[in-house]
């Protein structure tokens, strides 16, 4: 049995809700165990004894985009890589000035376009490419403000990443 972190994009904005009893009730459906939701509902745990991750993410995209009528796209990893990755988070995670992120994409060619990080200071946008990941580190409360924040909010990367606190990783890695 493997377990699985299904990362939602552009869920519960735009216009797409998906209630959490809901989303839980899809995956039930298609046949996985121990499934829960975290955070209004773009963050599902789950177990499935079928190991092709790569047949799952077609699936479950088919299952949201059939239930909940919108092109669905997640990110779907295992919860020993999202352990690895918050494991590797390279900077101070504890560090209560900052707010640790994790950008996951659909690509390793926009994780590289992105840690590249062109013309970023550092010291306002801190970030690392890491294992299938780019780790961003910026002031709290400066998350749509920042260079970096704009780089992600532009059109070519939108429908293609989607980000998520180091915290909010943990409580699905458990």
């Amino acid at each position: 049995m493997t377990s699985f972190i299904a990362l939602l994009r552009g869920v519960n904005v735009g216009g797409i809700t998906i209630r959490s009893a809901e989303l839980r009730e899809l995956f039930d459906g298609l046949g996985f165990e121990a499934v829960r939701t975290v955070l209004a509902s773009a963050n599902v745990a789950f177990e499935s004894p079928r190991a092709d991750a790569a047949a799952l993410k077609r699936e479950i995209e088919a299952a949201l985009a059939e239930r909940f009528g919108y092109d669905a796209w997640i990110v779907l990893t295992t919860a020993e890589h999202v352990r690895a990755v918050i494991d590797a988070f390279p900077f101070d995670a504890a560090d209560a000035s900052r707010q640790p992120w994790v950008v996951f994409a659909s690509a390793a060619s926009v994780l590289d376009e992105l840690a590249r990080g062109e013309g970023l200071d550092p010291a306002v946008d801190p970030i690392a490419r890491g294992d299938g990941v780019v780790y961003w580190n910026p002031v709290k409360g400066t998350t749509t403000d920042t260079p970096f924040a704009k780089l992600l909010s532009r059109a070519r990367f939108t429908p293609t990443t989607t980000n998520r606190n180091l915290r909010t990783l943990a409580k699905l890695a458990g």
